[in-house]
């Protein structure tokens, strides 16, 4: 598993959103260089699409949401396939997204800390993650705890 690495964890706010808005609806987009090993994160009202490598979709996208009770979660989402590739290759890509999950949101979490100070409940919100695949075996929704948990999990 990769070691994460705040040096190269490269973070951009895109206007209007701030370090106090959104809650509901913010939105984070991880991409990442394979030859620097340098993460990206953009933080938002919206994904940045122009961030996202189309032949690659290797990029994990967040959203903070509310459920009918009232209490926030983060939901991400993994694009494994859309029928695109074979089942060998998406299980291979499955297979990574799994291994770098917790460095993506280790990623996510500490780059948007701020976030976290003026809002530290969130810090206890369930984070899951939505691996979107059309194989049934790479298909699924995973609990991946607590921000705290990520927090406590840095190296």
């Amino acid at each position: 598993m990769s070691v994460f690495n705040p040096q190269k964890l490269s973070v951009k706010l895109l206007p209007p959103a701030t370090f106090l808005h959104p809650i509901e609806g913010r939105k984070y987009t991880l991409t990442h260089s394979d030859d620097t090993g340098e993460l990206f994160l953009d933080i938002g009202y919206v994904y940045n699409q122009q961030a996202i490598n189309p032949k690659m979709r290797d990029e994990v996208l967040a959203e903070w949401k509310k459920d009918p009770q009232g209490r926030f979660y983060l939901l991400g989402k993994a694009y494994v396939d859309g029928g695109e590739f074979s089942k060998q290759v998406a299980g291979f890509r499955f297979n990574i997204f799994q291994r770098e999950m917790n460095l993506a949101l280790k990623g996510i979490i500490y780059g948007d800390r701020p976030f976290y100070a003026n809002y530290p409940l969130l810090l206890d919100a369930s984070i899951f993650i939505h691996y979107e695949s059309t194989f049934p075996e790479y298909r699924g929704l995973y609990n991946y705890g607590t921000p705290r948990s990520i927090f406590k999990n840095l190296t």
